[in-house]
């Protein structure tokens, strides 16, 4: 059984990594997480806003009275599209781990401009906390990963001090405890939004999401992680194509400077090319630096617990 749970997991992991199937993979998906051992919780309402109901899934190991490390996983697409079914076997190699995972959909520039996006994040964030006992997550050990703009929102969500005004929408906590979250990933995420409003690396899909805001200048530093640098934050892993068309490399390098700087655990993970993401045999190699990374900070155990179920 240990085996063929490993071998299920090791087929889905290699269907994540290919962008073309994300969509079709959903029949798949369920029944390699049934016969895995995790419950699946589909289209969980997380937030209101605005009218619209926004949704997440969680995907459980058994038993659930047993707290786990837990990925938060934000989808990306340019804060103008996507949502979290394209991304449904995405957490799959995270699983295979040994973790839970949470994956969710935000509202998009053309249902509300910036910053609803890192609100809704944000409060999915305290979701979590609320339900941690309710399906095993373990609040000491959260990851919050994202890819493109969802790593740009895994950036903001992990590195936003609470007297930000960012939580404002949300659901009171139901305790005093603060909200925080253990390490982040952002693969090939933005890290200065200003910086893409304009010159070389003027993007149209930032511009979009930041709409005709009256103080956009303003509203573009308060939602660009680089201007959240500080002691304390939780640790950091950045993977980056050195010559992304679309987010600037320079982007991932600055920001993981500025966290050495201030004493933050941080890891740069640097993959050739000119691309926005990566081929699946260097994804493979990206995702096992990633898991180093997340035991050396403490995260993930040296040993898989998954190799010890049976």
């Amino acid at each position: 059984m240990q085996m063929f749970r490993r071998a299920i997991i090791t087929f889905c992991f290699a269907l994540a990594t290919s962008s073309c199937l994300l969509a079709q993979s959903d029949t798949v998906f369920r029944w390699a997480v049934a016969a895995s051992g995790y419950r699946f919780f589909p289209d969980i309402e997380y937030k209101k806003a605005q009218g619209q109901s926004l949704k997440l899934d969680v995907i459980a190991i058994e038993p659930l009275s047993q707290p786990r490390p837990t990925l938060l996983f934000i989808h990306g697409g340019g804060w103008v599209n996507g949502t979290k079914n394209e991304v449904t076997l995405a957490p799959l190699p995270f699983l295979s781990q040994g973790m839970n995972a949470v994956n969710i959909d935000y509202r998009l520039a053309n249902q509300s401009s910036a910053p609803a996006s890192v609100a809704d994040c944000r409060c999915a964030l305290r979701w979590i906390y609320r339900h941690a006992k309710e399906y095993g997550f373990d609040t000491s050990k959260i990851v919050i990963a994202g890819e493109s703009a969802g790593g740009h929102l895994a950036l903001m969500t992990a590195m936003l001090p609470e007297d930000a005004g960012f939580d404002n929408e949300c659901s009171p906590h139901e305790s005093d405890t603060p909200m925080r979250a253990a390490a982040v990933i952002s693969y090939s995420g933005p890290t200065d939004v200003s910086d893409m409003l304009e010159g070389p690396h003027k993007s149209w899909f930032a511009i979009d999401w930041l709409g005709n805001a009256a103080n956009r200048a303003d509203l573009a530093r308060r939602i660009s992680p680089i201007n959240y640098v500080r002691p304390g934050l939780p640790s950091v892993i950045l993977a980056h194509a050195d010559r992304d068309p679309l987010v600037p490399y320079e982007h991932s390098t600055r920001l993981h400077d500025a966290l050495t700087r201030a004493g933050v655990p941080t890891q740069l993970i640097t993959v050739k090319g000119p691309i926005h993401g990566w081929a699946l045999e260097q994804e493979l190699g990206v995702q096992e630096q990633v898991f180093e990374a997340l035991r050396r900070f403490g995260i993930l155990p040296a040993e898989n617990p998954i190799n010890q179920r049976h």
